[in-house]
């Protein structure tokens, strides 16, 4: 297979869509997902590989619906496929579909994602969050992780850039589900250094089970 071939024609088929709406792009996506469905993960991580700079969501899709390609990927892959981040959506996908899954599996160590959270770089600080979510959202195979969770949100604790505030709100509200004691003794040991939204939106949550209450 030539992988970057193969990635061209998915980037040149993408951008002759009359309309480039999610549903769009997705069935794309999910049609070059059956036609690698018995390729070789390595292919896979390949064609992912030569298409993330131009159709970045899309790529990270196809690893993620394809089992050989997820259980291929390792610190090395990771690291490639978040190159170039920038932007909230970005990063969601990528942390989502790319390095909460690697996590969530162990197959990239603790330590890497630590490094991503000591990031001058905004993004990765957030990846580093983010990738908290697989690990404790149902729907991404999550069975709660108290420890790994609490452990990033801790070494983010301060941070007041909005796109990490708004990350930590978000990790912190998807453990809600299996620890309300682990997360309420974390909103009390650090409430005078928490931001104010991240205080509101985790409360909220753990009274209502919403993020924000109905007026």
């Amino acid at each position: 297979m030539d992988a970057t071939a193969l990635a061209t024609e998915i980037d040149r088929r993408i951008n002759a869509l009359p309309r480039h709406t999610t549903q769009t792009i997705r069935l794309v996506r999910r049609e070059y997902s059956k036609r690698l469905r018995d390729a070789d993960g390595a292919e896979v991580l390949a064609v992912a590989d030569a298409l993330v700079e131009s159709q970045r969501w899309v790529a990270y899709e196809l690893v993620y619906h394809h089992r050989g390609a997820r259980e291929a990927l390792g610190s090395d892959q990771v690291t490639r496929l978040g190159r170039g981040l920038e932007g909230w959506a970005s990063v969601d996908a990528f942390a989502r579909y790319i390095s909460g899954p690697a996590w969530q599996r162990q197959l990239v160590p603790d330590e890497l994602v630590h490094a991503w959270a000591a990031s001058p770089d905004r993004w990765w600080r957030r990846a580093a969050l983010v990738s908290t979510v697989p690990l404790n959202l149902r729907s991404a195979g999550g069975r709660g992780d108290v420890t790994r969770t609490l452990d990033i949100c801790q070494r983010l604790v301060s941070d007041r850039d909005d796109m990490v505030v708004k990350a930590l709100s978000w990790a912190l509200r998807e453990l809600v589900v299996w620890d309300h004691a682990a997360v309420r003794g974390f909103l009390e040991a650090h409430h005078d250094v928490l931001a104010s939204r991240v205080r509101r939106e985790v409360a909220t949550k753990l009274v209502t089970g919403r993020k924000h209450r109905r007026p």
